[in-house]
């Protein structure tokens, strides 16, 4: 049975834990049968593509797709209130 070949790992990445931390990491890599350094990697990937996913894309079935263009082919709307809003001074910035 051929296996995928995987990149080679070259760089290092080092963490600092806690020893309870490093304990419960520990018995979850053990529980799916990997060390700590694979379950470190693959669920660190996992969570930043989630953190990620919502950045960089996202995808429409073919109703949603057509529900966005009809959306994004409307024409701008008049919001005096944000008009308003957007040429108040920012709260954030020192006012001279």
């Amino acid at each position: 049975m051929a296996t995928a070949k995987q990149p080679a790992k070259t760089s290092r990445i080092e963490l600092r834990a806690s020893d309870g931390d490093r304990e419960l990491l520990d018995r979850a890599a053990a529980v799916i049968g990997t060390d700590r350094s694979s379950f470190l990697l693959n669920q660190g990937r996992l969570a930043a593509q989630r953190v990620l996913a919502n950045r960089e894309q996202f995808v429409l079935d073919q109703l949603g797709l057509e529900e966005w263009e009809r959306i994004n082919n409307l024409p701008a709307r008049n919001l005096p209130g944000l008009i308003c809003l957007l040429q108040r001074p920012s709260p954030f910035q020192p006012q001279a």
